[in-house]
């Protein structure tokens, strides 16, 4: 568990590297002079001058950080970021978001090169490695809650009396869940490595569009593709994963508008390291792929057209676009400086509730 959360750790700073680095990489080829790139935030442990460049390791290991000239007090010297054409600094600036698609086309086309959990319902396809019947959302107030029943738990086997049924397909439970329903069943299921047995009730009156225990299930297998084809699959997945979150956002959205919180769930740093190290105890494909998820969910999120993230400073970029003028460069950061603000209040409340949530 202890190497799950390095691992985990690891991998959530390597993604915030390779986002600067989005930055660095672009600035570096329209000429931008950049200053600093720096792994982790000061106090400075140690570093190298190379060429132009300051490259650093520091004490806080949160992310990293790119020093451009002319970024942060605008000058108007060739190699400054303040200098360069609208549409030069717009890609700049939306470097990062792009490294974190371009990572995700990657991991998922390794994946899907290794072998990749996929949704295969009943199929009885024996190309089909390891398949399971998974949990894929739990009701609320249902037995399932009730008992303890988790998203991604495997179900393996149902028990009622001295009758033991193995569970491969999904129509199996369904017809068993029905047949019992109003006696006590166990389930025996698989979290990660565990191997748990579970009591629980079969309800017989479940409210609509729910069964007897109160879960929606998925079949899943691993898949694998050959190593030419992989590549097509990882784009795919990476376009629909992209749509699903996007989709997600809005949904969100509605229910604030509408004042109906429920199913709205931020999920703050802790969180996310609880959510790697489930994804870990599942197998490294399954963690792999959990990465290139939260990459696109990190790139959906600072594009988003608030101040303080990349999305934000891309449209102050195309406001200057419009109107051939330049925000006012105090008005511009004191914008940035209270959206900042606000995002580390909200981290704070949202750690906040991770942390009792889990503990």
């Amino acid at each position: 568990m202890i190497l799950t959360i390095i691992i985990a750790f690891f991998s959530l700073i390597g993604l915030l590297v390779i986002h600067e680095f989005g930055h660095f990489i672009i600035a570096k080829k329209f000429g931008v002079r950049v200053d600093e790139f720096g792994i982790g935030y000061p106090p400075r442990l140690f570093g190298k001058k190379i060429g132009q460049t300051f490259y650093s390791v520091n004490l806080l290991p949160f992310g990293a950080f790119v020093k451009m000239k002319g970024e942060e007090k605008r000058q108007e010297a060739k190699d400054s970021f303040s200098s360069q054409s609208v549409l030069k600094r717009i890609l700049i600036v939306l470097g990062g978001v792009i490294s974190f698609w371009v990572v995700s086309f990657i991991l998922f086309s390794f994946v899907f090169g290794l072998g990749a959990p996929v949704a295969v319902g009943d199929s009885q396809d024996p190309s089909l490695k390891d398949p399971r019947v998974q949990v894929a959302a739990v009701a609320s107030h249902s037995p399932a809650q009730e008992a303890g029943l988790r998203v991604g738990d495997t179900i393996k086997e149902f028990k009622v009396g001295q009758e033991e049924f193995k569970i491969d397909k999904i129509k199996n439970l369904q017809e068993l869940s029905q047949r019992y329903k109003g006696q006590e069943a166990v389930l025996t299921i698989e979290r990660g490595k565990q191997s748990l047995e579970i009591p629980i009730f079969l309800r017989e009156s479940p409210p609509q569009g729910q069964g007897p225990i109160g879960v929606a299930l998925a079949r899943t297998a691993i898949k694998s593709y050959p190593w030419y084809q992989a590549p097509w699959q990882g784009m795919k997945a990476t376009f629909n994963m992209t749509v699903a979150i996007v989709q997600g956002y809005v949904q969100v959205i509605k229910n604030l508008v509408k004042s109906k919180p429920a199913g709205v769930e931020l999920v703050g740093p802790v969180g996310v390291m609880n959510l790697f190290a489930q994804a870990g105890q599942l197998g490294a494909v399954y963690f792999i792929q959990f990465v290139g998820i939260i990459a696109l969910y990190l790139a959906i999120f600072n594009i988003l057209p608030i101040p303080a993230v990349d999305g934000g400073r891309a449209l102050f970029l195309i406001i200057e676009g419009l109107f051939r003028r330049p925000i006012p460069e105090k008005v511009e950061q004191n914008i940035n400086t209270a959206f900042f603000g606000l995002l580390i209040i909200l981290m704070v409340w949202v750690t906040i509730k991770d942390i009792s949530r889990i503990f």
